[in-house]
């Protein structure tokens, strides 16, 4: 029985990158180096393996043999493994970050974000931060670009790559109008909601663009901005779902209604703290991340 031997991590970077770019020639141009070595160094691999990892007969570019996409996972896990070792190094070599961007989802309660902000202030008074608010999938946008080291995310992104997920907590969100709207008035029939205007929260971001999320109407209003749409519903114009944190007070007070619908209730809006899986959290964005959690409620692990 032939046991394989054990590649470097060099080799399997070379690996990846031919993957990724489709060519030895891209490969070596992502790696800064020669087409032979590049060459070189997969022809290693698949000696230290024992496996054929791309077919070069009768193409121009290397396909991937059945071998070489077995093996690709496991390659790829390597890499994410190592790149989250060597930033989290990095972190650790550094110290203290001098500044802290963070991007939260609209839907995210300001008592919960005021709270946890001020804690910050206190315990890291010398770590600037940059605050940004964004609906949908803006929060991961700002992330993955590298504009937010870390964000609080609502559930639209759980499929995005290269995202490392922390639950949060969550918010209801209810249907709600102006009390002088139709639809305030009274159990509604099933279906009753799509004959009126619905105030949906549109997205910036075109991670999750041109995605509806509990959108029943057939006539909407499109809305970037959550403050708008909190005052549209408030005017009488449409109906649609707010987290109740946020319309607490105008549903005490009146000024906006839960509607009765038997075919549409409220809907739990889960939050993840989120961050690149190849740039975890300094040591601020860390606590940062921790105390959010601690806002929604939840513990932090032992």
């Amino acid at each position: 029985m032939t046991n394989p031997g054990t590649p470097t991590y060099d080799q399997l970077r070379v690996f990846l990158a031919v993957v990724e770019t489709g060519s030895f020639a891209a490969a070596g141009r992502q790696l800064n180096r020669a087409t032979s070595v590049i060459s070189y160094g997969v022809a290693n691999l698949e000696a230290q393996l024992g496996l054929l990892l791309f077919d070069r007969e009768g193409t121009r570019k290397p396909v991937l043999t059945a071998a070489g996409r077995s093996v690709l996972a496991e390659t790829r896990a390597i890499a994410h493994g190592m790149d989250g070792l060597r930033a989290k190094v990095k972190g650790l070599l550094e110290g203290l970050e001098p500044e802290v961007s963070v991007a939260v989802d609209v839907m995210w309660p300001s008592a919960w974000l005021g709270a946890t902000l001020t804690a910050f202030n206190q315990r890291f008074p010398t770590v600037t931060l940059r605050l940004h608010v964004e609906a949908l999938g803006a929060v991961a946008a700002l992330v993955l670009d590298g504009r937010a080291a870390i964000g609080i995310s609502g559930p639209q992104v759980a499929d995005v790559d290269r995202i490392e997920h922390v639950a949060l907590g969550s918010v209801p969100l209810v249907p709600v109008a102006a009390p002088s709207h139709p639809l305030a008035r009274g159990r509604l029939r099933p279906g009753a909601a799509r004959d009126h205007i619905q105030l949906v929260l549109t997205d910036r971001s075109p991670l999750t663009a041109d995605r509806d999320f509990s959108v029943v109407s057939e006539r909407t209003w499109r809305l970037a901005d959550l403050g708008a749409k909190h005052q549209l519903l408030r005017e009488g114009i449409g109906w649609g779902h707010m987290p109740v944190p946020l319309i607490e007070p105008d549903l005490q007070s009146g000024a906006l209604v839960r509607l009765d619908m038997p075919d549409l209730g409220g809907v739990t809006y889960p939050f993840d703290g989120i961050y690149r899986t190849d740039t975890p959290p300094g040591p601020a964005a860390a606590w940062l991340l921790a105390r959010f959690g601690e806002a929604s409620g939840i513990r932090p692990a032992d």
